[in-house]
């Protein structure tokens, strides 16, 4: 027992001397580090307070750091006054603090300042190429205002791209620059775009040579410690040959499994025999074996480089000169991508279009648009301090997550960064997620195919409405669909005549919901009498006017009771009222007049409740069980046009220029919108976001909007359209007066595929060729076994 206590008083005294000790210790330390902040300077003190978040006004931050604004006397040394513009950084912007949410309720549009006055001598600003493409694609976009009381972000039309002092492209005196600008207003709701900051020989991330004050900084190379969260904005850095619009397209054909490429890793780039960015790079011929890790550098680049070489130097450019750059892209699993002087380099980009999985050695680097962008599944991390694990790391990656990875890279390309318009546009939907009345996209849709530009959640509340989502979602188009026929001749309505028997064919089918007339033609509506009863489906007529502001037209239900009733005229993309008619007329005066735009057949009225909508042209001549069909191939693939007219595209090289045909071919590209099935979503991207370019186009020529529906559901899918059955004629032949007998037709059409491929950037059609028909179709066997028996009964 005595033993016993004599242990309990030894354990308790040695526990109460390590409790001295250390505590002691830790107290001596807070104590020295507390009077240490009593008497550090300002500068020392802004540092400390930079860490940790800011919430309370300026006013009491500057009271915390000694200094008086009101006493004249104590003036600020060069020091302090270092320490008023860290203090800036240190109350990190936020978008409840910095910007002015008010200015972007309704719409979210984007000024850009018109370009400077000429200098004394006569010449203009300076602007970079990549600047000139930025201000370009936001220009042509549908994001632009001419107006700046109606913007919601404003962007610079002086050139901050390049702020590296001793680069050609630095443009000098922003500050004085930004003064004079009208809306400045310290910074706020602007957008500033920057690749490059600092200089030799430190390269300050912070150093652009101006203070940005509360604008929006849209930067390459940032890091975990400068960027102010959910308000800047990390971009990649591209070169300045960099597209304007799409571009090339990721350079991953095939999807084979496993990939086996010749190379596991590779890197090939020049190497700093000393500065910052040195270090990694200066080790990386420690890793290169020359059979399956290839990394080689030179230190042969800039104009003193015999005089600042190593020993090194020689033995790496033989090595360097062995291999070329496109093929180790090509053939390699992994791409290595060190940082350079700046945290980002330009083979982020390359490595990604190329499908060769990233593996990133830049410590503390922000990688582009990362608030939305889930980069675990596209890149592979590695830490600089731990070089020599990078192999280890990437040999046990499995042949699974391998592919995963190489398939992701492709998405993330052709979606956000294979042009500068891409770039710009992620960059602005990044910010209207924030703001505080926009429906935001979740992780899922971001991170997969078609992404987030292609996905607008204004459309619906929920995610099961875009056709592209349903599969992956496991769930089915909703039944039914609306049938919309556009009448543009207007012939006088008879039994006879094709529009009547479309529309008792039409009326006939299983699965219509209603049935919706478009009424372009000159001729006035016929009379109620003169059209056919559809029985219990709804039917309506709209009558398209253009942009005429305040008409009424004359809509037509036929339900079961055959009661008429007046509709509401909606054209030209949006809803018309006397409110909002100046200023839609003032922004769309260029691209819409009072003529009935051919564009209006894909109007997404709110008559039509289906997924699916059949599109077809006044002078269509199809059987019911061609229509069922149709339908039924449809719902397995409802993000694709599913139809029966079918043209093809080629590249004529004696023409160097897209062209196109109607011939018959063992291959088609386009399902004309003139008898065809399609997702309604496509009607409100039509409409919403298409260039206006686009749509100017089609309505000069009163042609082509089923080319560009075609257009814009490949580029949207990535997928070519599906044709049914083999019926070559789908018009009625009878009608003398159609514009699709005018002879210029093709010649007119073949200029529009050429302007739509220009305004895209690059060729979205495929080609397929595959027909799907119904079971027994054409078999020897009677006909009373098969479903759709007037299908057999139509000729080629």
């Amino acid at each position: 027992m005595q033993a016993k206590k004599r242990y309990i008083l030894v354990f308790v005294s040695c526990a109460f001397l390590a409790y001295c000790y250390f505590g002691g210790y830790r107290l001596k330390k807070s104590d020295g580090a507390h009077r240490n902040l009593q008497v550090v300077d300002a500068v020392t003190r802004a540092r400390l307070l930079e860490k940790l978040p800011s919430y309370q006004p300026k006013e009491n931050v500057y009271m915390t750091l000694g200094i008086d604004k009101t006493d004249n006397s104590s003036k600020l040394d060069d020091d302090k006054q270092k320490s008023s513009h860290e203090l800036n950084k240190a109350l990190s912007c936020r978008m409840e603090s910095c910007f002015d949410f008010t200015k972007c309720y309704g719409e979210f549009l984007v000024y850009v300042y018109p370009p400077e006055p000429l200098n004394s001598l006569g010449a203009a600003p300076p602007v970079s190429a990549n600047y000139q493409k930025i201000l370009s694609a936001i220009r042509e976009s549908r994001y632009y205002t001419s107006q700046p009381e109606r913007a919601c972000l404003f962007v610079l039309a002086i050139d901050t791209l390049d702020r590296d002092s001793l680069s050609n492209d630095y443009v000098r005196n922003v500050p004085s620059r930004l003064a004079r600008l009208q809306y400045w207003n310290n910074g706020r709701n602007h957008l500033i775009f920057n690749l490059y900051s600092g200089t030799w020989p430190d390269y300050a991330e912070d150093s652009l040579g101006f203070d940005p004050g509360e604008a929006i900084l849209a930067k390459a190379s940032m890091s975990v410690l400068q960027i102010r969260p959910n308000f800047d904005i990390s971009i990649p850095l591209f070169h300045k040959q960099f597209p304007l619009r799409a571009g090339s397209s990721g350079l991953v054909q095939t999807n084979n499994f496993p990939a086996n490429k010749k190379y596991l890793l590779a890197f090939k780039g020049k190497r700093y025999v000393h500065g910052i960015g040195s270090e990694t790079r200066n080790s990386l011929f420690h890793l290169h074996n020359g059979r399956d890790i290839i990394l080689v550098t030179t230190c042969r680049h800039g104009k003193s480089w015999r005089e600042l070489q190593d020993g090194r130097c020689d033995e790496d450019n033989r090595e360097y000169d062995k291999y070329d750059y496109e093929t180790l892209l090509q053939n390699s699993t992994f791409c290595l991508v060190p940082r350079g002087r700046r945290l980002g380099s330009f083979r982020f980009l390359e490595a990604l279009q190329a499908g060769c999985i990233p593996v990133l050695l830049s410590n503390g680097w922000v990688l582009p648009f990362e608030s939305k962008i889930d980069w675990k599944d596209a890149v592979i991390w590695a830490d600089e301090r731990l070089l020599l694990q990078v192999p280890e790391v990437v040999r046990s990656i499995s042949l699974e997550r391998i592919l995963a990875l190489r398939q992701q890279t492709q998405v993330l390309w052709e979606r956000y960064f294979g042009s500068i318009e891409k770039i710009v546009f992620t960059t602005f939907e990044i910010i209207r997620e924030r703001l505080p009345d926009y429906p935001v996209r979740n992780t899922f849709i971001w991170n997969t195919s078609p992404g987030a530009l292609l996905t607008l959640p204004t459309f619906a509340d929920s995610s099961r409405y875009m056709p592209f989502l349903l599969d992956s979602m496991g769930v089915e188009p909703r039944h039914n669909y609306t049938a919309v026929i556009y009448v543009q001749i207007g012939s006088i309505l008879g039994p006879n005549t094709a529009l009547y028997k479309l529309i008792k064919t039409i009326s006939k089918s299983q699965f219509v919901d209603r049935i919706l007339v478009l009424w372009a033609a000159d001729r006035p509506i016929p009379s109620k009498k003169r059209w056919p009863s559809t029985y219990h489906i709804p039917f309506h007529i709209i009558t398209l006017s253009g942009l005429s502001i305040g008409k009424s037209s004359r809509s037509i239900k036929n339900d079961v009771n055959e009661k008429f009733y007046n509709g509401t005229l909606r054209s030209g993309g949006v809803s018309i009222n006397h409110q909002d008619s100046k200023i839609n007329r003032e922004e769309t005066l260029d691209v819409f007049d009072e003529r009935p735009s051919i564009s209006q057949r894909f109007y997404p009225y709110p008559e039509i409740q289906t997924d699916a909508v059949l599109s077809l042209d006044e002078d269509s001549i199809l059987n019911t069980d061609e229509l069922d069909f149709a339908y039924t191939v449809w719902r397995d693939f409802p993000d694709r046009i599913v139809g029966y007219p079918a043209r093809a595209h080629f590249w004529d090289d004696s023409k160097n220029a897209w062209g196109y045909t109607s011939k018959w071919t063992n291959y088609y590209s386009i399902v004309l919108t003139g008898a065809a099935f399609y997702h309604r979503y496509y009607n409100y991207l039509y409409t919403n976001w298409l260039s206006l370019l686009l749509l100017k186009t089609v309505q000069q020529s009163s042609n082509c909007e089923d080319i560009l529906m075609n257009l814009l559901v490949s580029h949207v899918t990535r997928k070519p359209p599906i044709k049914v059955t083999q019926r070559k004629g789908y018009k009625d032949r009878e009608t003398g007066h159609s514009p699709w007998n005018d002879p210029d037709h093709f010649i007119q059409r073949q200029s529009c595929l050429n302007t739509f491929a220009a305004v895209f950037g690059y060729m979205p059609l495929i080609r397929s060729n595959l027909r799907l028909d119904p079971v027994l179709y054409r078999d020897p066997v009677s006909n009373l076994r098969k479903k759709y028996r007037q299908i057999e009964l139509v000729g080629s």
